[in-house]
């Protein structure tokens, strides 16, 4: 997806910032980012900016005080991009960088981020607020090229009512097999990304080792504490013993027949899910999705070694 990216000037450092954690879309080739800086010089700088804002597809606003008291940022950049995310041309995506009025502006009916809305510069380590950002972003860039695989096929008929339709089926043992390897994949590449951000915390030094292609472990130290090193090994295939079907162990290359908790893949009438096993840790959530267990197996794998993360 095209990305363009409005801010104040004088939040520089947080567009910055933005722009590093936003490395692995771009290798991957998710993701493309346009802001002002590409602009050459000799150029026209509203006719370029006009064009790139057309022809993006996700606009990602960093939201702080000097964006909205800015006229340009705020009276031209955005709402061009709120008619075309109006439209269903775009997605406009808040990121609030610092704490600010902007529940008073139009931003107020959509989702903001880091989670809840909270401003990036309030995070205790900014890192995984930006990295809450980057796996949202993840998630909206998946959802799109779903949408677009989908083009090209022929329309359903339209409901007066507008719902959508869903519709009842039997999941067989192969589409459990394949759920199951999507999600230990979601699971993998979130521990990999996640392993990477805390690495650069002072005083914490983390190692992500994929040990197969249905296994990886981890191993995150923390040296402001005494007995402040965490190990996890997660498995991604169906266990004997009774274990879930992705498996985890607290401690480093943990074999295949040890476990100390799990996820097991349940449905109902109409999709797969993901559910906390039965010798795993307590969640209220009755059905998770792949990106929700991972996010719930690395908050309780930082709290082994007394390091905690703003969900």
């Amino acid at each position: 997806m095209k990305a363009f990216i409005s801010y104040s000037h004088r939040d520089t450092a947080a567009l910055e910032r933005l722009h590093t954690h936003l490395s692995m879309l771009r290798r991957e080739g998710q993701i493309t980012e346009w802001y002002d800086r590409e602009i050459l010089a000799g150029s026209d700088l509203d006719s370029e900016i006009t064009a790139q804002l057309e022809s993006s597809e996700l606009f990602l606003v960093l939201v702080s005080p000097d964006f909205l008291a800015s006229d340009y940022c705020y009276d031209r950049e955005l709402r061009r991009a709120l008619e075309r995310h109006e439209s269903g041309e775009a997605i406009v995506v808040p990121i609030i960088v610092e704490p600010c009025d902007w529940k008073s502006s139009p931003l107020k009916q959509l989702k903001a981020l880091p989670r809840d809305g909270q401003p990036v510069s309030e995070w205790t380590n900014q890192n995984n607020a930006f990295l809450d950002v980057v796996t949202e972003l993840r998630r909206v860039v998946a959802r799109e090229d779903r949408a677009d695989e989908r083009e090209d096929a022929p329309a359903p008929p339209v409901r007066a009512s507008g719902s959508r339709y869903r519709v009842k089926r039997e999941f067989d043992e192969i589409d459990r097999s394949d759920f199951r390897s999507k999600a230990f994949e979601v699971m993998r590449r979130y521990f990999e990304r996640a392993v990477a951000e805390v690495d650069q915390i002072d005083g914490v030094r983390a190692r992500y080792v994929s040990t197969g292609p249905l296994s990886f472990t981890c191993t995150l130290i923390n040296r402001a504490i005494d007995h402040g090193t965490a190990h996890i090994t997660v498995h991604g295939q169906s266990g004997a013993m009774g274990f879930s079907d992705i498996y985890y162990s607290f401690q480093e290359n943990a074999p295949t027949n040890t476990a100390n908790g799990g996820f097991t893949i349940e449905s109902d009438d109409y999709e797969l899910f993901l559910k906390s096993g039965p010798f795993g840790f307590e969640t209220n959530d009755e059905r998770l999705t792949p990106e929700q267990a991972s996010a719930l197996l690395w908050t309780n794998f930082l709290d082994q070694a007394g390091v905690s993360y703003d969900d």
